[in-house]
């Protein structure tokens, strides 16, 4: 580890990791000397973020699987045991926007899958990778949560449950392992964020009138070069 690569030799994962702010994060933390396992559905975009990190000098690894699928978990965190001793990052960023419905008008299939994503595969991934985050050093689990998940909005009821739920979860995983001090967890609004979840909820808006994803994965890694308390809850405004 030096002052320039500042994470080298740590392990991280990031789900959502072929756009928006999870492939920011992604190139965020390889150019701090992590070793990066992207992850998301799609290969190909994967393919384009690891070409990114490894044309800047960074080191990566793609995992293209589908997080609804909890076998899909199971394997990869067992190919990553086999891999690596433990695991130093764990970043759970993919999500799902869904329709914004009035709460009578939420089709139950779409919000099946808004919780499928946005909450059961969080927990999978925690459960999953839980005794490799248990054998590292010290290890940081980073949710992207949103301001719905805390304040309650009209038309945004499925959306804002599930991270309200992920907040909970999260917030009790925090508790149940601070007595240990060696994983901390952080629960991090990203606030107005140029994404493309952003784009389909605010169509009108300007894409350049909000601050850019490289914005929330510099605060992100700022907070894991940081001393702060697990389970705190953080908005990132600019």
């Amino acid at each position: 580890m030096t002052d320039e690569k500042p994470l080298a030799g740590k392990l991280a994962v990031v789900t959502g990791a072929s756009r928006g702010i999870g492939a920011a994060t992604s190139e965020s933390l390889a150019a701090a000397g992590a070793h990066v396992i992207l992850v998301a559905r799609t290969a190909s975009a994967l393919e384009s973020i690891d070409d990114r990190i490894h044309e800047a000098g960074g080191s990566a690894t793609i995992a293209p699987l589908d997080l609804t699928d909890g076998e899909s978990i199971g394997k990869l965190a067992a190919a990553v045991a086999e891999r690596w001793e433990n695991l130093d990052i764990l970043v759970l960023n993919a999500a799902m926007l869904g329709s914004l419905t009035p709460v009578e008008h939420i089709d139950p299939k779409e919000y099946a899958r808004v919780l499928g994503l946005n909450l059961l595969a969080n927990q999978a991934m925690i459960a999953a990778f839980d005794p490799l985050l248990r054998k590292a050093e010290r290890a940081d689990v980073v949710a992207l949560t949103s301001s719905v998940g805390g304040e309650p909005r009209a038309f945004w009821g499925a959306y804002g449950s599930s991270k309200a739920a992920l907040e909970t979860l999260l917030g009790a995983y925090a508790d149940e392992t601070e007595h240990s001090g060696r994983i901390r967890v952080h629960i991090v609004d990203p606030g107005a964020t140029r994404t493309r979840m952003r784009q389909l909820a605010f169509p009108g808006e300007e894409p350049d009138s909000v601050k850019p994803p490289e914005a929330v994965a510099k605060a992100i890694l700022e907070r894991l070069l940081s001393e702060v308390p697990t389970g705190e809850k953080v908005r990132i405004e600019a």
